[in-house]
Parts: C-alpha cells; structure tokens; sequence
C-alpha cells in the first residue's frame, strides 16, 4: 500500500493524469525503473517515466560504456562499467522489485544514450551538452 501511495505522489508531481498514470503500467504494475532513472539523472520530463521514451533523450553514445544510459524495450538502467570478468554492470530501479546494481546482458537493448559529461546532465557537471 505504501508503494502505492508514493508513486501516487511522485505522478501527481510530475503532472501526469491517472489515465497517464494508467498508460504507463506493464504487466499490471507500474513501471518504476523510468521514473527512477529520472531522479537519478534530475531530468524530469513526464514522458520519462516510459522506459523506451529514453531512446530519445541526449545523443547516440554509439554503443555500451560507463555511464552511458542502455534502454530495453521496457527497462531503463545506467551503465556503471564492467566486473572483473568483462560483464557489465547496469545500475537501475524496479530491477526485481527494488533498486540494485548488477551484471546485466546488453542483448535487446534499442538504444544506448548519453545524457552529458559522463552520462549526467550538464547541470550536474558545470557541463552543458
């Protein structure tokens, strides 16, 4: 109930209706990992909050790097590098319920973005794009 009542607030932040809200759900559940991805980077555009609509923001990192945002279909994570094993690791929320990092394979990703100086938005840096 809890979780239901925080992502109520966090919509009614971002301005989306409920039949927005309603829009953006997957297998019956809300889709998270986009609006975290949000408050991790500080980039706030309601249509953030679907997954694949990363596609689109900042430019072609032209494949997998540090930091570089990796977009799935319905997943969003951020690219923390690579374990000692040349895995990499993907940083994201609603990644099995919660918010962890973990070797993740890059198969299926739609697009792989940077945002800014190493990922961030240039706000963040003193870096504008």
């Amino acid at each position: 109930m809890f979780r239901i009542a925080l992502f109520s607030l966090l919509l009614l932040s971002l301005g989306l209706s409920d039949a927005q809200a309603r829009g953006h759900r997957h297998h019956g559940r809300l889709p998270w990992c986009g609006f975290y991805m949000m408050h991790l980077t500080g980039d706030n555009k309601p249509d953030l909050a679907r997954a694949r609509n990363w596609a689109r923001e900042g430019y072609d990192a032209g494949g997998p790097g540090e930091g570089v945002i990796v977009v799935w279909r319905h997943h969003v994570g951020r690219i923390e590098g690579r374990d000692n094993e040349g895995h990499w690791l993907v940083h994201s929320g609603n990644d099995g319920g919660r918010v962890r990092t973990r070797v993740r394979s890059l198969a299926g990703a739609i697009a792989f973005r940077r945002l800014g100086a190493n990922g961030w938005p240039g706000f963040l840096t003193g870096r504008l794009f």
